[in-house]
């Protein structure tokens, strides 16, 4: 049974927690409390990541044995201390005021509302409309083992080293595994999507046996890893780094550095587990807005494959 409310103090303001105890990761008897705990834990890096950035929550009010709701709206009656940041959906003629994490009460606050993940626009409240993030999102098919990932991880660095561009890894939570890279905010979503193509593309040549970019899912080998630039479509949103997932095993999307890729486990990431690496190595992210990368030799290349017949889909799910 759930207990009474408890107060937080985060910072300079007190977050009230109500039922603590309820019990959110049956497998590893975590409760509410435990997840808020996690997240004061890892606070600096999780508001690096959502740092003014539009961010929909994935709340589970009954814990993850009930329904998961998506939500993009702040509700009525927040604190007047929350930030939000208005976006726009001008093909339904509709808005939402969606958080804007500044300091980790907001985290906190987002968590007493049962939010468990946290997905966050790849843009920020000084312009939505222009990312700041493009996101190589390693996503493996069905049959597709952690151990393609592996293999293909250094491709992926190869060909960032040469745009000269640096790469930010963390685990997915899941099976696989993204790559962050901060860009000058001089794009719209499509072009930063043109883009992150025409990079998995070149991926996809190199490794060739184990990498697709097909766009239909029944049309891919079960067995390939999938390069998802569709993440940096708009209004597209994957979890943050030090994001927890709806998982019974309550796992973590990590910040992991290069050359531990090749043999880490990312199960072993957990909100058991994370706190004692983030006290230990602090974020592995703390750099990643030091410097903003050009997008232009990408876009030369999206240039070339489509003068080459290569088509560019919309934007519609290829799910």
């Amino acid at each position: 049974m759930a207990g009474k409310a408890t107060i937080i103090e985060v910072g300079d303001y007190e977050v009230r927690v109500s039922n603590p105890d309820r019990v959110y990761f049956p497998q590893l008897g975590a409760t509410k409390l435990d997840l808020v705990e996690y997240y004061l834990a890892v606070s600096d890096g999780i508001v690096r990541a959502l740092r003014e950035r539009p961010c929909m929550l994935h709340r589970f009010p009954e814990g993850l044995a009930g329904e998961k709701v998506h939500q993009k709206r702040v509700p009525n009656g927040a604190p007047p201390w929350l930030e939000t940041v208005r976006v726009k959906f001008p093909r339904y003629n509709r808005h939402a005021d969606e958080l804007c994490v500044t300091k980790p009460a907001d985290v906190i606050w987002a968590v007493q509302m049962s939010t468990v993940e946290f997905h966050p626009w790849n843009s920020r409240r000084a312009d939505t409309e222009r990312p700041d993030e493009w996101r190589i999102d390693l996503d493996p098919m069905p049959d597709c083992p952690f151990a393609t990932v592996q293999r293909i991880v250094p491709v992926v660095r190869e060909v960032l080293d040469e745009l000269g561009v640096t790469g930010h890894p963390k685990t997915s939570g899941g099976r696989g595994l993204h790559v962050y890279v901060r860009i000058r905010p001089e794009w719209g979503f499509s072009e930063v999507r043109r883009a992150a193509l025409a990079f998995a593309r070149e991926v996809e040549r190199r490794a060739p046996d184990d990498v697709t970019t097909t766009w239909w899912r029944r049309e891919r080998d079960p067995r390939a890893l999938f390069i998802d630039y569709n993440q940096n479509a708009r209004d597209h949103t994957i979890a943050s780094a030090y994001s927890v997932r709806g998982v019974p095993e309550a796992t973590v999307s990590t910040p992991v550095t290069w050359e531990e890729i090749q043999d880490l486990d990312p199960r072993d990431f957990t909100i058991r587990t994370v706190p004692e690496r983030f006290a230990r190595l602090g974020d592995l992210h703390a750099a990643i807005d030091d410097e903003a990368y050009s997008l232009q030799t990408l876009l030369e290349w999206a240039d070339r494959d489509e003068k080459a017949g290569l088509e560019t889909p919309d934007e519609k799910s290829p799910e």
